[in-house]
């Protein structure tokens, strides 16, 4: 009895595989020496594709559905094996289960920026991640190019090589399209299918089909995106000087309100002393030439050396310069200017300076 049982051993009769987990693209059935049953059956579930493989050459392709192995449903494999119409023997061959679920949520991303040369801001560094979700396709193609004869390949074999090729790609795109990169931020769901369109050819050599590609974000690197920050501030403020005019002026009346602000160094509005000799330097062309009173103009117009307040038209002298910059540089400490609003008034006062 015992010579028996270890007989049957010897045979399958019965060939399926059931996912014990995620993750798994392509699994070798445990056949190990034993041979397959004339006739026995083999189960393919629904997101599998079974693979017949003789001498290492990809024999019999099986989609979902049952099948009975004989020599009418392995017709490649009879023919390599010059099998007759009455074999009925057990015979051997490596069977290969393979997962056609769709993989989702692979990530990808720019693990080093990127240098591409853009229209607006010439050779930039740029970063950019995303996800994307393929399937497996074309078993036969996967197992010749991939997989082989490995008893199991997953997802994360794969993970490395499809990463680099989704980053490859977005490379060349970048390169070739010439777009500028504002216009890349702002149209991610166009670029994502840029991209996939660009991608699907070669997922495809290697028996994938790309099911979807996502352009989650495009960025600088920090520094970069520092100096874009400043550009896009500058662009929304419009006429600097004008902006830097209208902030001063604004915070007249919320510093003589507040005893810890501006107005703390004097007594309520007539602090503004120091901040109108500010106002009248840093303001230039805003301050009317006439139909000032004659004592506003006396306090005003003064400065602590005794120096006439220089017109919009008029050079400014190396005393005024400086006075006026420290002053700026004090509300840049306070908040009411910024660094970027401070350095254009800088430089537009140093344009005056003779």
């Amino acid at each position: 009895m015992a010579l028996m049982d270890f007989i049957k051993k010897q045979f399958v009769d019965v060939i399926h595989w059931t996912e014990e987990g995620d993750g798994i693209l392509a699994m070798r059935y445990p056949l190990q020496d034993m041979e397959i049953q004339y006739g026995a059956q083999l189960t393919v579930r629904e997101s599998q594709i079974a693979v017949f493989v003789n001498e290492g050459q990809v024999a019999d392709v099986f989609r979902p559905g049952r099948y009975q192995l004989t020599t009418r449903t392995l017709p490649v494999l009879t023919y390599l094996k010059n099998w007759d119409k009455l074999f009925e023997s057990p015979f051997k061959s490596e069977v290969y289960f393979l997962s056609t679920r769709l993989q989702l949520d692979r990530k990808w991303g720019t693990s080093n920026p990127i240098t591409i040369r853009d229209q607006d801001f010439g050779m930039v560094r740029m970063r950019a991640f995303g996800i994307y979700s393929y399937q497996l396709s074309d078993a036969k193609k996967f197992y010749s190019e991939i997989s082989g004869t490995r008893a199991e390949y997953t997802v994360e074999d794969l993970d490395g090589q499809l990463r680099n090729l989704v980053i490859s790609s977005m490379t060349d795109l970048f390169g070739e399209s010439g777009v500028p990169f504002i216009d890349m931020a702002a149209n991610q769901d166009e670029l994502s299918r840029a991209l996939k369109g660009k991608l699907e050819a070669v997922f495809e050599r290697y028996g994938l089909l790309l099911d979807r590609l996502v352009v989650q974000n495009v960025s600088l690197p920090e520094e970069l995106q520092k100096v874009l920050d400043t550009r896009i501030g500058m662009n929304m403020i419009g006429d600097l000087g004008r902006y830097t005019q209208y902030q001063v002026a604004s915070s007249i009346p919320l510093a003589a309100q507040n005893e810890g602000g501006l107005a703390g160094i004097g007594a309520g509005l007539g602090a503004g002393l120091g901040i109108g000799q500010l106002m009248t330097t840093a303001m230039g062309s805003a301050m009317p030439a006439a139909g000032v009173p004659a004592g506003q103009v006396a306090v005003v117009g003064a400065s602590p050396q005794g120096v006439a307040a220089p017109t919009a038209a008029s050079a400014l002298s190396a005393d005024e310069v400086v006075a006026t910059l420290e002053k700026l540089h004090a509300l840049v400490g306070k908040g009411i200017l910024s660094q970027a609003e401070f350095d254009a008034k800088k430089a537009e006062l140093l344009a005056k300076f003779v």
